[in-house]
């Protein structure tokens, strides 16, 4: 029987396996495709440079005595590296590259240019001095189900949850966003689903990241010529975890790289766990093709705990940390502080400390003075529409004549206030306040926000607006 590029990738790759680990397998010689054998020389395709310097950093040993058994003596492996082209044209090329000690002669080899050579990825995951790839999943293992309590206000959320944890790319909730405000525990939710895959399935890469520190990655690897190997790191991922996807807002860039990304993951069966301040329909400045894909699978609301459900959190909270307090106070407390769980548990944990360090009995006495001062420092999550809101209504104006394009000067004023504020209290680029406040641009907000500085300096009665505005919105 003739060899062929195949047959002889597939004998090759029977040797491989037995002698590296699954997951290594999986994840670094599953994705090759054999494309040519001439002679004794075999060329495969490979994802790109980076994929490329690491099979040449940890596995030419292992190819070599693949192929020589294979091959014979002088057999002789050949990378062909599908690179995106970035000099205008849509279609791919590639770059053919001898193997190991040939690499000297990678001039004569190329079959069409790249920008650039000396392209590494700079991967904050990979952990230096461990032979195989590991990926750090960035979980907190405190963060799980055990002590994510179940209750009315989480339960779709919550089942949903432990379903993906169960069956990660094997039910319908994918994506799975789950959305509420801030301090429900969207981010405690992602990490336990995060944590039960870890726990059940160990062959599985989980990571979990903020939409913060993946935006500033991808603009690291756009500088560094490293875009490809981004994508690609990303795409080896089974379980992608990525909190706070409202951070994509305006992002024009990182919303196209994560789509292309998000639709990898998917077509493979992969599974990807989103969170958010909002639902999809309430998202401004997120791109449509990728708002449909993450309504493709469930999003669960997390709202806030009802009072029987704080009782069990707080009681929950006091056993883990071994301490006992009378009913009466756990009552109070749960009462009295019902915007989110993060303030609920801060509140307790504050009630301890000051009970430890001043040496006195918890008593209910202690207990409202704490949760008064604790309730009157805790600063409210603003939205952009609450500003506006407040905004009109002490300029005697509504929303829609605050947004309007009338360059009457008081309503411009008002106009800047809201952009003022907006940046000030919420995490919205400067494009998303733009795009909600009368679809102005960033360079609107920009200028309304050193307009707003200069006149707070400049004009005394302006000054009022901002400090009347400021005490409105922090009550």
């Amino acid at each position: 029987m003739q060899k062929t590029a195949a047959s002889s990738w597939g004998k090759c790759l029977e040797f491989i396996q037995d002698n590296i680990q699954p997951q290594a397998y999986k994840t670094w010689f599953e994705p090759i495709v054999p494309i040519k054998l001439t002679d004794t020389a075999l060329s495969i395709q490979v994802p790109s440079k980076f994929f490329y310097e690491w099979l040449e950093e940890h596995y030419v040993k292992l190819l070599k005595i693949a192929l020589t058994q294979e091959l014979g003596e002088d057999a002789r492996l050949v990378y062909i590296i599908k690179m995106e082209n970035t000099l205008g044209s849509k279609q791919p090329f590639t770059e053919s590259i001898p193997s190991s000690q040939q690499s000297r002669v990678l001039a004569q080899n190329v079959e069409a240019p790249l920008s650039s050579l000396n392209t590494e990825l700079k991967n904050p995951f990979v952990i230096p001095g461990i032979r195989n790839l590991q990926i750090e999943s960035q979980l907190n293992p405190n963060y799980n189900f055990q002590n994510f309590l179940e209750g009315d206000s989480n339960r779709l959320a919550r089942s949903a949850g432990y379903a993906v944890a169960n069956k990660p790319g094997g039910t319908s909730f994918n994506p799975l966003l789950i959305f509420g405000n801030v301090g429900l525990g969207k981010t405690h939710l992602a990490h336990a689903i995060g944590v039960q895959i870890k726990e059940k399935y160990t062959d599985k890469t989980v990571l979990y990241i903020s939409a913060e520190k993946f935006t500033q990655q991808y603009i690291e690897s756009v500088k560094k010529n490293t875009r490809n190997d981004f994508i690609h790191f990303y795409q080896i991922i089974d379980v992608l975890i990525i909190d706070d996807v409202q951070f994509l807002s305006g992002k024009t860039g990182t919303q196209d790289v994560f789509f292309h990304i998000f639709n990898h993951l998917h077509q493979n069966g992969k599974q990807v766990i989103l969170t958010s301040d909002k639902a999809p329909v309430d998202m401004q400045d997120i791109e449509q093709r990728l708002l449909s894909r993450f309504k493709w699978g469930l999003s669960a609301e997390l709202q806030q705990p009802d009072f029987e459900t704080r009782i069990s959190i707080l009681k929950n909270k006091l056993y883990r940390d071994g301490v006992v307090i009378e009913e009466p106070i756990i009552e109070y407390v749960a009462k009295n502080i019902k915007s989110n769980i993060r303030e609920l548990e801060g509140a307790i944990i504050s009630l301890i400390a000051q009970s430890s360090f001043n040496k006195v009995e918890i008593t209910l006495e202690l207990a409202k003075e704490i949760v008064e001062k604790f309730v009157k420092n805790t600063k409210r999550e603003v939205s952009i529409d609450y500003i506006q809101k407040v905004v009109s209504e002490y300029f005697q104006m509504d929303v829609e004549t605050l947004q309007s394009k009338t360059r009457k000067r008081h309503i411009v004023q008002a106009r800047q206030l809201a952009m003022y504020f907006a940046k000030k209290y919420t995490k919205a680029s400067l494009a998303s306040i733009g795009s909600q406040i009368g679809k102005r641009d960033h360079a609107t907000v920009l200028h309304a926000c050193k307009t707003v500085d200069n006149l707070t300096f400049t004009d005394k009665q302006f000054r009022k607006y901002v400090e009347d505005l400021n005490q409105k919105l922090t009550l």
